[in-house]
């Protein structure tokens, strides 16, 4: 009955309503706010920030939405430095901070393809390229051998400012910048072969012995004064400038296993010591030297100091008086002045305080006590003569201004259960008893009021202690004793003192530098001790290996150890 009641003009009307409400919907809705689309947003949350897309893409809103959230990077100040370095047309010339044989400290070293670079219009301003560097290969003791490490124009060359640009300053004329890359920071890059890196010996207290001669002194001025009284006291000072931060080390021919000792004390020392430090390998430099192979790229170290043992082994200090790398270097500073507090290693102080605290020593344990500086010209002898003079000033008249020790603390450090080096067994016996009895008697003295020092015994064997507990005992020893190797070592740990003393024991007519400089350059004294006689400085031994110097049958005669050890507390020494 409905069929006829809506006529054509109702439906009209009726769609036209409809239609009219449909654009007053979409024209006089109230819009989505902002807040509404980000309320699942959920930063560093990658399900949320899907969530978001899929919520934000039905709208019209997703575009404005997604550049709010995410911020604008700014520029990398470093990269916009670096941008503006390869624009440049003018490279940094080379130039030297110090040098001695074997150790270079330079400005501005470039290296291309493996050839280190030094780029100058003044070549004959600098050392010979064989005083600086080598091959890198192996050292043996023949005449072919040290032809085949020296130096050639694939190891380091010269090169004139136009030829650097003309191989490394890319086409302006195409709109390329400069081709040279520059490795920021302070660098130490060390030219030797793994052959003596694996022994905590050559690498603590040789190598790094003698970086931290060089880098501490090279960048600040000398020790000037006219009056010879203050200069002997500079001479005990353990106050000095810090000097630069290095930021790592590059072991151009060790990989990373070349440089650590089977005990583990060397990757212990670098972690302690430079916390900070990155070390780079031979595969890190061969990356380098690929990228470069071309010749038309180039590697830029602002602040280098590049070593080299060959290039040491060259020098007289080194090559004909200590044999010890670390000597060049030593030396180099002192005749320049700028080795500073030598008769306490004031020099090595940094590194010494740095692996005490790293081994778990208080501040208090690692206080050195007050000195009484002199007041007077100290006058010791070194070795060799006139300007080729070396270690003079160093030895036990200055040690005599120095404090004594609270307790004399003798080390023993005993090779009895080593494989080889060792003490005849009834020997380290009887060495054993007259030490425990000195010590007994000096503590019962000390008991009835005629002395007030404490005396120690300690027997130790290294490879069954941590290293920290190996810092912490050579650091509170007088007295270090034990046959001649690599367990001596611990000496550079020890405090300055009055009577600090190195006694090592040789097959008789043995002798080697390696820790009788080592001790005299912190200011210690060193003994060198044939079964039952002893000798030390000026009346050192020449350098021997007779047979049985690395065997298992080294005679020592205790009572004579003991007697040393007491006339040095004595004064009689």
């Amino acid at each position: 009955m409905f069929r006829h009641s809506l006529t054509r003009r109702d439906a009209f009307l009726i769609l036209l309503g409809a239609f009219s409400m449909h654009l007053w919907t979409l024209f006089f809705r109230e819009p989505p706010s902002e807040k509404s689309i980000l309320i699942d947003a959920r930063v560093n949350n990658p399900a949320a920030e899907h969530r978001q897309a899929a919520i934000t893409t039905r709208t019209i809103l997703t575009k404005t939405v997604t550049e709010t959230a995410i911020p604008i990077p700014t520029p990398d100040a470093a990269l916009d430095k670096a941008a503006r370095e390869r624009d440049n047309r003018e490279f940094p010339h080379t130039s030297i901070i110090a040098h001695a044989p074997g150790w270079t400290l330079f400005k501005n070293l470039y290296m291309s393809n493996g050839t280190l670079y030094i780029l100058t219009s003044s070549p004959d301003t600098f050392p010979e390229f064989r005083l600086m560097t080598s091959t890198g290969l192996p050292a043996e003791n023949t005449a072919e051998n040290m032809a085949a490490r020296e130096p050639t124009k694939e190891n380091m060359d010269f090169i004139t400012p136009n030829d650097a640009l003309e191989r490394w300053g890319g086409d302006p004329d195409r709109g390329e910048t400069n081709r040279v890359w520059t490795v920021e920071g302070n660098t130490l890059l060390f030219n030797d072969p793994p052959q003596f890196l694996h022994h905590y010996y050559h690498l603590v207290a040789e190598l790094f012995f003698g970086v931290q001669a060089f880098w501490h002194g090279a960048f600040f001025p000398p020790e000037t004064t006219t009056s010879e009284v203050i200069a002997q006291q500079l001479g005990f000072s353990n106050h000095h400038p810090i000097p630069p931060h290095i930021d790592r080390a590059i072991f151009a021919h060790s990989n990373a296993e070349g440089w650590r000792d089977v005990p583990g004390f060397n990757s212990y020392f670098i972690r302690a010591a430079y916390p900070s430090m990155t070390v780079e390998h031979q595969q890190d430099w061969n990356d380098r030297t690929i990228a470069t192979n071309d010749g038309t790229r180039v590697w830029r170290f602002p602040v280098v100091l590049f070593t080299d043992r060959s290039a040491s082994h060259r020098g007289r200090v080194c090559g004909s008086l200590t044999q010890r790398t670390a000597s060049e270097a030593w030396e180099g500073m002192k005749k320049l002045g700028k080795l500073r507090g030598r008769h306490i290693g004031g020099w090595w102080e940094p590194v010494r305080n740095a692996v005490w605290e790293f081994a778990g020593m208080s501040a208090q344990e690692r206080r050195l006590d007050e000195i009484q500086l002199p007041t007077h010209d100290i006058f010791i002898p070194g070795v060799g003569g006139g300007k080729d003079e070396i270690l003079d000033g160093m030895g036990s008249e200055a040690q005599k201004f120095l404090p004594m020790p609270e307790t004399v603390v003798i080390t023993y450090i005993s090779r009895q259960s080593s494989s080889r080096r060792k003490l005849i067994p009834e020997d380290h016996d009887v060495l054993v008893k007259e030490l425990e009895a000195l010590v007994k008697r000096k503590n019962e003295e000390e008991k009835v009021g005629e002395m007030k020092k404490k005396w120690e015994l300690h027997v130790l064997q290294a490879e069954k202690m941590t290293k920290d507990e190996q810092v912490r005992a050579a650091a509170k020893t007088t007295f270090m004793l034990g046959v001649h190797g690599n367990g001596l070592t611990s000496l550079v740990w020890m405090k300055p003192s009055q009577v600090s003393t190195v006694i090592e024991l040789f097959y008789p007519g043995g002798f080697a530098h390696d820790y009788q400089w080592t001790t005299r350059s912190l200011g210690m004294v060193h003994y060198a001790v044939w079964n039952d006689t002893y000798r030390t400085h000026p009346d050192k031994p020449d350098v021997a290996y007779p047979e049985g110097f690395q065997g298992n049958e080294i005679p020592v005669y205790g009572p004579i150890v003991a007697k040393l050890i007491e006339d040095r507390v004595g004064g009689v020494l």
